[in-house]
């Protein structure tokens, strides 16, 4: 049996071997030292350059919902596109491929270079904090719209970083904890999405993970694994680019450097420098594995345009190669953003044909909710963007309705678990006082905020004194809340009323306490005369590593006022006195973030009381969930219609308004589960238990897992409704579309199904055709069905129209660990084709020839002889 076949990134600015050649010449004339300086970031977001290779600083920026920038422009703000759950639901390539681009244009405006998405973890459970951030709990879904965001920003001479490799799927303990998969189950699920992309698009970079990983052989920090990321990665997948490390997770020297890391961000500081020349000197680290760092770092400097002939250091370097200079963001971009907005909003019930509504015959509209009034545009931590501008649910509706609808906006009870931070008007000062380890003054500023964070304090600063007077008049109950990180204690009139101790550094960044510290509450009870309250907060300084020195103290407040009933009531009065009634419920930066994982899949108790009544209230009522993740529904049948919208991005009010009044038509399918009862959920949780978190579930992820068990979901895996109704008339199979013997590349390359479907609606309409291949018969333990392809077609009502699907091989195989290679087990395989993966409408029995032309390719092949080893360094040990 031979080995597997190597995936070959297909990258249009693969370098020539002659370019290789001398850039590997001018590496060897660098001393040690220099060519390990080039290992670690030079700051935050960029990379050093060196003239004597006629390398240049190379950029990068966060960006799996915008390009967000380095933060060098003050006020910079940018594209603040759908979080990637949105794309996945639209289930559709070629407008991947578009965003792609888009964000290729914006990183362009901004000099960067290097986009840190797209992320392609799976969506193994629910709870996960960055859940918003995946494509899909699927490894095919996600590896096909993956491919198509990278072609679309490579394509444009930017640089994707594929991410997190591998199994980085939750954030309790992130940075610590092994996840534990067995050999098969990683191939097939958790490593198939990073297989595909690389073997179609090649990406230029790819981030190692926080976590770590324990494949049954070897267990350690996935920055320190040899075997999955030369192994794997670069020997056997034979990856040419350059593998980053995630920001602050590089944690050793040698065992880094030889597991297969080429790059420590951020920088300057880190583990290797230094450290690393003394490991080379001293025989633990081969130089020669430097030199292949280095050369993968000039692959990407090339690739993106930051390479030029060498140059004498201090002279004047050449001029980068001309690009063409991107258009200045317009009505284009937002367009694109708006495009996939409503193609990924997912209307799960439209019970009494409610939707979509006819605008002119409305005369007054009820929009109510907390997020009605707030919504929550994006997913918290470091996909955030400061969006160039943001259309809210009101403004958009207002701006759609014709003149004369009347257009009410009631809340209906604060969702949030925390006040909002202070009204500057009661606020005197805040001034910080900078102090040097000795307590002498090293400066000072004021700011009148109660969101006080401040990165790069002055040099020497070891404490900061904020201090200021707050001032309440309102008669009543006031709240008061207080939230710091790290070493700190906040005062009242001189008198200490909450303190702590934290002494971790860069971990209160990694866990985004930073951002969300635990608060402290105090309530202030007023009467007719005005309270006044000095505030003093003294800070310790974190120091964050790479990401600098900082402090953070939240002031906030909650004045008195109606409660939550009588805020209901308001709002059910409206619902009842309109013609329709549009309720947005749904979670908000609390809940959704990088740093940590829900506690469970609860809406507010006040969210569900508050549906039930506008929904009794008014027959004509629509419900819109505005979460990036799944939420429990328990009126989900109650409600007349309901649409799923995401954590939408700036373009929110605009696209619900599209979808609302028929303009756009919410083609997405749900690219997950929504589980009807917590306790139906496969994996409920994402808690380590001794260090280790256990993939026990092995392969049935997501609608796998509810396939197995039985459970009926709320809503299935690909469901979706939309303007118009279809019928599934034919299935038929044809040859696969690669000749045998062609390497597998996990994506279009296996038989192509044809199916043709009617339009049997009153509207054009979009369908998302999906086929699933049921395992074998007598196959115990197998997936029920797995998804083996889709593919997006539009029909106008009353039409006909023949959608392929190619199949990828890779779905008929299963990964022989004692081989190392793939095999394609024996029996019929049957394909079931429908609408979601618990509306399967045509079923076909694929012909055993099929199989044979499968079963022709090298790597499928009867095992003989155990597969050589895969990589030729004596020093490597695979274990």
């Amino acid at each position: 049996m031979s080995a597997p076949s190597p995936v070959r990134p297909a990258s249009p600015a693969r370098p020539e071997a002659a370019d290789e050649s001398r850039w590997a010449a001018l590496i060897g004339d660098l001393d040690l030292t220099a060519k390990v300086r080039l290992l670690t970031g030079a700051s935050l977001w960029t990379l050093h350059g060196e003239p004597r290779l006629g390398l240049h600083p190379v950029t990068t920026s966060d960006g799996p919902q915008g390009v967000r920038g380095t933060g060098g422009v003050p006020g910079e703000t940018g594209l603040l596109a759908p979080a990637p759950s949105a794309t996945g639901a639209t289930w559709d390539t070629e407008l991947a491929e578009r965003l792609g681009r888009v964000f290729a244009a914006e990183a362009r405006r901004k000099n960067v270079d290097v986009v840190l998405a797209p992320l392609v973890n799976l969506q193994r459970t629910p709870v996960a904090g960055r859940h918003f951030e995946c494509l899909a709990e699927d490894p095919l879904l996600s590896g096909a719209l993956g491919a198509a965001l990278v072609r679309g920003l490579q394509d444009e001479g930017v640089a994707a970083c594929l991410k997190h490799f591998v199994a980085n799927d939750s954030e309790t303990d992130r940075t610590r904890y092994r996840a534990r998969i067995d050999p098969r189950t990683l191939r097939e699920v958790y490593l198939a999405p990073f297989e595909r992309i690389l073997a179609e698009t090649g990406p230029w970079s790819v981030m190692g993970a926080y976590s770590g990983l324990d494949d049954g052989t070897e267990s350690a920090p996935v920055l320190e694994h040899r075997r999955i990321l030369r192994g794997v990665l670069k020997d056997e997948w034979g990856y040419d680019g350059a593998v980053i490390s995630d920001w602050a997770a590089t944690r050793t020297t040698a065992a880094t450097a030889l597991a297969g890391l080429d790059l420590v961000m951020p920088g300057p500081d880190g583990p290797w420098g230094d450290a690393l020349v003394e490991a080379v000197r001293r025989g633990e680290v081969d130089e020669a594995l430097v030199d292949d760092k280095v050369l993968r770092l000039m692959r990407l400097a090339a690739r993106v345009g930051k390479l030029t002939e060498p140059w004498t250091p201090g002279g004047q370097p050449p001029p980068l190669p001309a690009a063409p200079a991107p258009a200045p963001v317009g009505e284009s971009d937002f367009a694109v953003l708006r495009e996939v907005l409503t193609r990924g909003t997912v209307l799960l019930r439209d019970e009494r044909a409610l939707l979509p509504l006819d605008a002119h015959r409305l005369r007054s509209v009820a929009l109510i909710g907390p997020n009605a009034v707030e919504p929550y545009l994006q997913g918290g931590g470091s996909a955030y963007v400061p969006a160039v501008r943001t259309v809210g649910y009101a403004e958009g509706l207002r701006a759609a309705l014709p003149d004369g609808v009347g257009l009410t906006v009631h809340r209906g009870g604060s969702s949030r678990r925390h006040a909002p931070f202070v009204d500057p008007a009661l606020l005197t000062g805040m001034r910080a006082v900078y102090l040097d380890g000795n307590g002498a003054p090293l400066g000072e500023e004021v700011r009148r905020t109660g969101d006080w964070g401040a990165f790069g304090v002055p040099d020497g600063t070891a404490d900061v004194v904020l201090t200021g007077r707050v001032t309440l008049a309102e008669p009543g109950d006031h709240l008061l809340e207080f939230g710091c990180a790290g070493r700190f204690t906040v005062a009242l009139d001189g008198t200490p009323v909450h303190t702590g101790e934290d002494d971790r550094g860069v971990e209160l960044i990694l866990e985004s306490s930073h951002n969300h510290p635990e608060t402290h509450r105090h309530t202030v009870r007023v009467g007719a005369d005005p309270v006044r309250l000095d505030l003093r907060i003294d800070l310790r300084v974190v120091d964050a590593d790479g990401y600098g020195r900082f402090v953070t103290a939240h002031v906030r407040h909650r004045p008195p006022g109606p409660g939550v009933e009588e805020e209901i009531a308001e709002a059910v009065a409206a619902a009842r006195a309109a013609d329709v009634a549009v309720v947005v419920v749904g979670t908000n930066e609390e809940v959704e973030s990088e740093g940590w994982d829900r506690p469970d899949l609860e809406l507010t108790p006040q969210q569900h009381r508050l549906v039930r009544a506008v929904a009794a209230a008014n027959p004509r009522t629509v419900v819109v969930v505005n979460a990036g993740a799944p939420v429990l529904l328990p009126w989900a049948d109650e409600v007349p219609a309901l649409l799923w919208g995401w954590l939408p991005g700036q373009e929110a009010g605009h696209a619900l308004a599209d979808v609302l009044f028929g303009r756009a038509e919410p083609s997405g399918r749900l690219p997950w589960t929504l589980p009807a009862r917590a306790g139906d959920v496969p994996v409920p949780d994402a808690v380590p238990a001794d260090g280790v978190l256990d993939y026990r579930e092995g392969l049935h992820i997501g609608h796998r897992g509810y396939d197995r068990a039985g459970t009926e979901p709320a809503f299935p895996f690909g469901h979706g409704l939309g303007w118009t109704t279809w019928s599934y008339d034919r299935a038929e199979a044809r040859e696969p579309s690669a000749p045998a013997g062609s390497p597998v590349l996990a994506g279009g390359d296996g038989p192509r199904i044809e199916v043709t479907l009617t339009n049997t609606g009153p509207r054009t309409g979009r369908e998302v055709v999906q086929a699933y291949l049921e395992a074998p018969d007598g196959a115990p333990g197998e997936p029920v069905r797995v998804l083996a392809g889709f593919a997006v077609a539009e029909v106008p009502a009353g039409g006909t129209a023949t959608v392929v699907l190619t199949l990828p091989r890779r779905v008929f195989q299963t990964w022989d660990e004692r081989h190392r290679a793939w095999r394609t087990p024996a029996g019929r395989r049957r394909l079931r084709v429908g609408r979601s993966s618990r509306d399967l409408r045509l079923t076909l029995d694929l012909d055993p020839a099929l199989d044979l032309d499968l079963d022709a390719d090298s790597d499928l092949a009867s095992a003989s002889a155990p597969a050589p080893a895969l990589d030729p360094d004596p020093a490597l040990d695979l274990g």
